[in-house]
């Protein structure tokens, strides 16, 4: 979408929310009996992590990503040794350790540690990731946390990391409380924890729900100041799922928006309280602003690895890539990244892919379409070509007229690279996204020209609605950035209620 109205700050942090309930679960478990647990602990007195206060001076049974991982002798928390994580800009310095726990069963994760943005969590089949973290400060700090197995969970990996840039951090005196085994199979060195490499064989971390029908998701910018709420939205505006924007590359490192790792389920609790709703999200990487991973990753197995771990944090059924800017016409990185789809709907079975790209009101240009033929041609079984009928920049275009016509122009190109398609099946895969209210370009994209939008997507059934996006939408306001305001007369969620009655 555009890079004026989404700007990807680069330092963003998780929210001060989280940071209050992570800091009142720590307070709560060290008044329990975690508080009193020793930097040597063991299996035998209840830690089911070994070598977890490092005094073995060697860093086994832990495995760091890329070498990153090496255990110091000064400076420890409690004892002689520490665990020392070596961030990069290109590396988080993740290092986990593999444990046998017991299904349906409650546990309680802690460690001690010093640096900026370092994170805890754990992650296993059938598990939510639990993961807390301290944005830093004087001294050692103790992260803790708690979650609960599933049904079919026999190990789970716990894991620390920092963040990208903001150099290393130390760990020391880790502990696992819970019933069960002592350590399994570590995962190999130099492998990061967590990070699937090459075709999975497991299931995802996170249990798909069933498909919802999302006739209607709405673009909503997830990067912006404070994190908004899906799930307040959708009550307010009558929506039922959001297309969230944006997973970017730092380096060949999947990230929100170059601030969160997408492996941790950060907003998770979005998503899933709009399933519980009954809807669901589509998930989209690249953007306007950001490097796209298929550019920032030099292999397909390396870009499969990426967009295969985000599917399974969040156990996605909808992906999107929007491609846009430079990157449309970057032939070898979109080549790339149909290869890598078309491996990752072998992974996940019933994977919806989109893909959202530029468009003039004649319909795509000749690098959209060619991104097109390159997923047709890898194999990709794309469910929706979502074009962006916004920013025409043509003084006095109806910006009503021009959106239907791009779906019509859009309908006409599909037709001559799906040839053996129906013409319900074409319809059924086009979506519009207009960017409502006033464009770059000063262009108004008006109530009645949802209207119209909507009265078109009835007639044909197109597969999508959207439009950019939501919190423009629930701000409502007028004469501010066009990052937050839509500038032209409304009532908040107007958009969001006139698009709502498509249903399909």
């Amino acid at each position: 979408m555009p890079s004026a109205l989404r700007p990807a700050p680069a330092h963003r942090r998780p929210t001060g929310r989280t940071a209050v309930l992570s800091l009142t679960l720590a307070t709560v478990l060290a008044a329990g009996a975690l508080a009193g647990l020793a930097g040597n602990a063991g299996a035998a007195d209840g830690n089911l992590l070994a070598n977890a206060g490092f005094e073995s001076g060697a860093l086994a049974p832990w495995s760091c990503s890329a070498g990153t991982g090496s255990i110091v002798d000064s400076g420890a928390h409690s004892g002689s040794h520490a665990l020392k994580g070596a961030v990069s800009n290109g590396d988080t310095a993740q290092c986990g350790q593999t444990v046998a726990v017991q299904p349906n069963t409650a546990y309680r994760l802690s460690a001690w540690v010093q640096g900026q943005y370092v994170y805890l969590g754990a992650t296993g089949s059938g598990v939510t990731d639990p993961a807390t973290w301290t944005a830093g400060g004087p001294g050692w700090q103790q992260l803790s946390t708690a979650f609960t197995t599933g049904p079919a969970t026999t190990s789970v990996t716990v894991y620390l990391h920092g963040w990208y840039g903001q150099g290393a951090y130390l760990a020391d005196d880790i502990t696992l409380t819970g019933p069960g085994g002592g350590p399994s199979t570590p995962p190999p060195t130099g492998t990061p924890t967590g990070t699937p490499t090459g075709t999975p064989t497991g299931g995802p971390t996170t249990t798909p729900p069933p498909n919802a029908a999302l006739p209607v998701a709405p673009y909503i910018d997830m990067g912006a100041w404070p994190t908004p709420s899906m799930p307040a939205m959708a009550t307010s505006g009558g929506v039922k799922g959001y297309t969230m924007g944006f997973v970017t590359g730092v380096g060949c490192k999947a990230s929100w928006f170059n601030a969160y790792d997408p492996r941790t389920g950060w907003a998770k609790d979005q998503v899933d309280a709009l399933r519980s709703a009954g809807g669901d999200v589509k998930l989209s990487f690249g953007g306007a602003s950001g490097t796209e991973l298929a550019a920032a990753c030099g292999s397909v197995d390396s870009l499969f690895a990426e967009y295969d771990a985000v599917v399974r944090a969040y156990g996605l059924r909808y992906v999107d890539y929007d491609i846009e800017g430079a990157a449309i016409a970057d032939t070898a990185s979109n080549d790339r990244r149909s290869a890598a789809l078309a491996r990752l709907q072998q992974a996940h079975p019933g994977l919806k892919v989109s893909l959202t790209l530029p468009v003039l009101p004649e319909g795509l240009t000749s690098e959209g379409v060619a991104i097109v033929k390159s997923a047709r041609d890898a194999g990709v079984d794309l469910d929706l070509v979502n074009v962006m009928a916004m920013d025409y920049y043509r003084s006095g275009t109806d910006y009503g007229n021009a959106a239907v016509q791009a779906a019509q122009s859009l309908f006409g190109q599909l037709k001559a690279l799906y040839p053996a398609k129906t013409d319900a099946q074409l319809w059924a895969m086009a979506g519009v996204t207009p960017m409502i209210g006033e464009n770059d370009d000063h262009q108004i994209y008006s109530q009645a020209a949802a209207q119209q939008l909507v009265a078109f997507a009835q007639q044909h059934h197109l597969g999508l609605l959207a439009f950019w996006d939501a919190t423009r939408d629930a701000n409502a306001c007028t004469g501010g950035s066009l990052s937050k305001c839509t500038n032209i007369p409304q009532q908040p969620y107007e958009f969001a209620k006139i698009f709502s009655r498509y249903t399909g």
